[in-house]
């Protein structure tokens, strides 16, 4: 919930409009790096890092880099059959999505989920995940998206505590 009224609040307005001018890609990963608040989404750490894990979150991050149909792409995540929307935002550069999903790590491990559900997407949207997303504890950082998805059912959980 933190994560998702960041991203759609104010904060971060000036951060990526200035990220997504930026033409030097080395320049703009150090801007990205120094500039943008990030959540590891996979789990609880006692600091970054897949071996200080705590505890997995049961929730994995799926990283589209480079979209030329952001919006259409947008859409058809957010219609999957097969697997729920928890989080669904546009990456800090504009080009990219990131989708955050519910996992049960009782069936799989973090790896081969995310290699499954890598494999489930290129398969019915010809849509490559970047790598990135088996590292559990890979920093997502935070941009401005007014149209950041959350499924209602977390908000509905936010009004009854």
């Amino acid at each position: 919930m933190d994560a998702y009224n960041l991203i759609k609040g104010h904060w971060n307005i000036v951060s990526t409009i200035t990220l997504r001018k930026l033409c030097d890609p080395e320049r703009a990963r150090k801007f990205k790096a120094n500039q943008f608040n990030y959540a590891c989404f996979s789990g609880i750490f006692t600091k970054r890092g897949d071996k200080y894990l705590v505890q997995h979150s049961s929730l994995l991050v799926l990283d589209f880099d480079h979209l030329l149909h952001v919006d259409e792409i947008r859409g058809k995540l957010l219609n999957d059959e097969y697997l729920e929307t928890v989080l669904l935002f546009r990456s800090p550069s504009g080009d990219g999505l990131k989708w955050v999903i519910e996992v049960d790590i009782s069936i799989l491990d973090h790896k081969s989920y995310f290699k499954a559900v890598s494999n489930y997407l290129m398969q019915t949207y010809q849509l490559q995940v970047d790598g990135s997303g088996k590292d559990i504890g890979r920093a997502c950082f935070l941009p401005y998206d007014p149209e950041v998805y959350i499924n209602p059912k977390y908000l509905d959980h936010e009004k009854r505590i």
